[in-house]
């Protein structure tokens, strides 16, 4: 019984996780349009940057096999705050020669930008011990709890308030965002970026707001993945999981709706989790290098019964989401 609710809580604070990075990229398409496919990029971003900033630097035989460019010993909450700056920057610096060109440039330079950080993490092992990764990433209160009597295998209903708090924060700052004039403003640039423009609004600026949010909540969610699988690899960092999983997610909840981009992500991490399990008992094992194939063919035949029965989400977007006054 114990197993079944630490792998629970286990399963909750990932789909959490993918909730905020649902939620994220629901700033970015759902409510100004920009058309980001290089959500993997900022996903690795915050995660390096947080097992970065929160490791110490290798010492003793440890240094023999890991590599890393710094570690600055710091705590959990300083490593999740690096983790948004440093991803918001990579957002910006991608913005600025993007943001004034067509929508499909923008994408262009996400996919592009994102499997380059993969590559650079991958290939430069002085900066985070290349292919091999870091592991040991340090998990807030931890040992605290420990010593105080805490079965280790329930720190993951800890870090599942973590989660769900962060969660919940992110979304009620959104739904206060989105409900200002500053997301009127974002809407109107995604549904026709002429008309804002005439009445005096610099399109290029509200864009590039838009852009560097939701890169920065994208890279507290790498933040929160890295302390929870306390080991990264860039191989995780895929177009298929860090990026194609979380459309879908958005796709099935509705975008345009925080609330549908929080559903879509527990619905989609379910079956993505489930499938995994049912598959290896249903395919023979003489098939069994063939069973990632076949969660991923469900995952697309999921987005495509979507896209033709409900194109708008379970949810779908509000049709009011402020009152002028």
């Amino acid at each position: 019984m114990t197993g079944i609710l630490t792998f629970t809580a286990g399963f909750l604070a990932m789909a959490g996780i993918f909730a905020i990075m649902s939620l994220a990229l629901n700033v970015h398409w759902g409510y100004t349009g920009l058309f980001n496919i290089g959500i993997a990029g900022f996903f690795a971003v915050g995660a390096y940057t947080s097992a970065l900033v929160t490791s110490p630097m290798p010492a003793g035989v440890q240094a023999q096999y890991v590599e890393q460019a710094f570690g600055l010993d710091q705590p959990f909450l300083v490593g999740v705050l690096a983790a948004g700056i440093v991803s918001g920057l990579v957002a910006w610096i991608i913005g600025f020669p993007t943001l004034r060109l067509r929508e499909d440039y923008l994408a262009i330079a996400t996919i592009g930008i994102s499997e380059t950080i993969r590559l650079i993490f991958n290939n430069a092992r002085w900066l985070a011990n290349g292919p091999q990764g870091l592991v040991g990433i340090k998990q807030p209160l931890r040992e605290w709890l420990i010593e105080r009597g805490m079965p280790p295998n329930f720190y993951n209903f800890f870090y599942l308030v973590i989660v769900i708090l962060l969660m919940v924060l992110i979304y009620l700052a959104l739904e206060r965002g989105i409900r200002s004039p500053w997301g009127r403003v974002l809407r109107a640039i995604r549904e026709d970026e002429v008309v804002p423009e005439t009445v005096g609004k610099d399109v290029f600026r509200f864009k590039m707001q838009s852009l560097v949010l939701g890169a920065v909540i994208m890279g507290i969610g790498g933040a929160l993945y890295a302390h929870f699988a306390r080991a990264i690899q860039p191989s995780v960092f895929t177009p298929l999981f860090g990026t194609f999983v979380v459309w879908v997610m958005l796709i099935l909840g509705g975008s345009g709706n925080n609330k549908g981009a929080i559903l879509g992500a527990f619905i989609v991490w379910a079956i993505w989790s489930g499938s995994a399990y049912l598959i290896r008992q249903v395919v023979p094992v003489e098939f069994s290098a063939q069973a990632p194939y076949i969660r991923l063919l469900l995952i697309g035949l999921l987005l495509l019964f979507i896209l033709l029965t409900r194109p708008q989400g379970l949810l779908g977007e509000e049709k009011e989401v402020s009152r002028l006054t």
